[in-house]
């Protein structure tokens, strides 16, 4: 089963620099999703696993040895795409043995693979279909299924659930998830589906203009995440600009525009300038008290669950909060006045971006 080693990869097109110095190492059955804004190097990055492309610099290693001589064919690299390219003149079953057949496979191999693979993605009753007649989502089953008959074990998902309506891709993406797991698949998955990847991936690798941001568990991105970029592009996060006062053994306190808030940290030291950031669900609202900061509904979006509200502080900086609407049935409204309170145990500090907050949270 392949482990898969990426080692100081840069790809260049011309004066585009697509891929940067990028090493990344993928457990063998592991499944790795890669986010990031448009433009940044996903795709570019399976691409150069694949053999489609070639890399500028570096090496890719499968299960230790290099695949820079390897022709694509010889890879055993399973390559799902967003456009769902089956052959439309073949049937289901037909598309399924494609793979099969160029290998020359016999035909009751064929027939016995087919057959497992038809139960496998659920597609027994519709074996005799051509893909015109499939729902979307039932033809990328074909195009997944297609791929794992050829008897890949490392698959490259390039967006394959973005054509796809929201409701069919998020029980395909479990679908996906339950069928790599199940067969011992090791897969990279490229998506800009946030939610997609924070709900299937073991790991989640954030890049950003050809580079590696940050690599983590889903839970490790969101509620720890190491990096200001990666705060702000998973989910939603308050930035807020301050400078430490003061400090102790479990905690620094850091003024923001005259209103101090206690984070629990010990690695700052007094006179740092500093980003503390909160997750939208950690801030509490309630009807003005003398505590907390004194504010204003500005907006207010009303999501099903739960009302996304923009809150103008006093102290002339918008803070978002994210309150259940199942807790707070008739919730705030607009221009009404609130008090605001930051839960301390889940806000993060970090340090000033030397180059600014806008140029480090920026998609470029």
């Amino acid at each position: 089963m392949p482990n898969l080693d990426l080692v100081g990869v840069s790809k260049i097109y011309g004066n585009i620099q697509a891929l940067r110095d990028v090493s990344l190492h993928v457990e063998d059955k592991e499944y790795v999703c890669i986010i990031g804004p448009s433009g940044c190097g996903k795709s570019t990055l399976i691409r150069c696993v694949s053999g489609i492309e070639q890399p500028s610099s570096g090496e890719i290693l499968i299960d230790g040895q290099s695949v820079e001589r390897i022709p694509i064919e010889d890879r055993k690299i399973g390559y799902v795409f967003q456009d769902i390219a089956l052959f439309p003149h073949l049937t289901v079953q037909d598309n399924l043995a494609y793979g099969l057949a160029v290998k020359r496979a016999s035909a009751d191999e064929m027939r016995t693979v087919t057959s497992e693979l038809l139960d496998l993605i659920g597609m027994r009753d519709r074996s005799k279909s051509y893909p015109r007649e499939l729902s979307g989502g039932a033809q990328q089953k074909v195009a997944v299924g297609r791929a794992i008959a050829t008897g890949a074990h490392l698959f490259l998902l390039d967006e394959p659930l973005g054509a796809l309506d929201a409701i069919v891709r998020a029980e395909l993406r479990y679908e996906l998830r339950k069928l790599a797991s199940d067969l011992g698949l090791t897969v990279i998955h490229v998506t800009h589906d946030q939610e997609e990847a924070l709900s299937i991936a073991d790991r989640i690798v954030i890049m950003k203009s050809g580079r590696i941001v940050e690599i983590g568990t889903p839970s490790e991105i969101y509620y720890a995440p190491k990096t200001i970029f990666a705060a702000n592009f998973v989910g939603e996060a308050n930035l807020l600009e301050g400078k430490v006062t003061r400090t102790n053994s479990k905690q620094c306190t850091v003024d923001i525009t005259g209103h101090e808030v206690r984070v629990p940290t010990i690695e700052k030291k007094v006179g740092d300038r500093v980003i503390v950031s909160i997750r939208p669900e950690f801030v509490r609202l309630t009807t003005p008290t003398e505590n907390g900061w004194r504010g204003r509904i500005k907006n207010v979006t009303f999501f099903g669950g739960l009302n996304r509200y923009v809150v103008e502080a006093e102290c002339g900086i918008e803070i978002v909060a994210e309150v259940s609407t199942v807790e707070y049935s008739t919730g705030f409204r607009v221009s009404e006045n609130v008090s605001v309170f930051l839960e301390k145990s889940n806000m993060l500090l970090f340090d000033y971006p030397e180059e600014g907050l806008q140029k480090e949270v920026s998609l470029e």
